[in-house]
C-alpha cells in the first residue's frame, strides 16, 4: 500500500466494479479499502466495505469467505457501537451458514441476532 491511496476514490471505484458486475474486483479493493479506512479510524467506513465485501462473496457464492467478511464488518460494529449495522452483518452471515447447510451456526446467529435486538429494543 502506498501512502497515495485515497480510500474514498478507492471506495467509489469499489461501488463501481460492483455495480458493473466485477465482484472479485470490487471485493479485493473493498477489502483494501477496509483496512485503509480502519488505519484511519473510520470504523464505520471500515464495517462498511467489510460488509459489501462480503455482499460480493455471497453474489460470487463463496459463502466461506463471505461469512468471514460479514462476521468482521459485524465484530467491528459491535465493538464501535454501530448495532443496527451488526445485525444486518450478521443477518447475511447466517444466510450464508444456511446456504452451506451448517445448522449449528444458523442456530448460533439467530440466538445471538435475537440477544442484540433484545438489548436494543429495550435501550429505548
Amino acid at each position: 500500500m502506498t501512502e497515495r491511496e485515497d480510500p474514498i476514490k478507492m471506495h467509489k471505484d469499489a461501488n463501481a466494479l460492483m455495480e458493473a458486475g466485477k465482484l472479485e474486483e470490487a471485493r479485493e479493493l473493498f477489502l483494501r479499502t477496509a483496512e485503509l479506512y480502519k488505519k484511519k479510524q473510520n470504523y464505520f467506513d471500515s464495517t462498511t466495505m467489510l460488509y459489501k465485501a462480503g455482499e460480493c462473496s455471497f453474489a460470487l457464492k463463496e459463502y466461506e469467505k463471505a461469512v468471514e467478511q460479514f462476521m468482521q464488518s459485524a465484530e467491528l460494529s459491535f465493538d464501535k457501537g454501530f448495532d443496527r449495522f451488526g445485525v444486518s452483518a450478521l443477518d447475511y452471515a447466517r444466510d450464508c451458514q444456511k446456504a452451506l447447510g451448517n445448522t449449528k451456526e444458523v442456530e448460533e446467529l439467530t440466538k445471538k441476532i435475537k440477544e442484540v435486538k433484545e438489548k436494543l429494543e429495550s435501550a429505548f
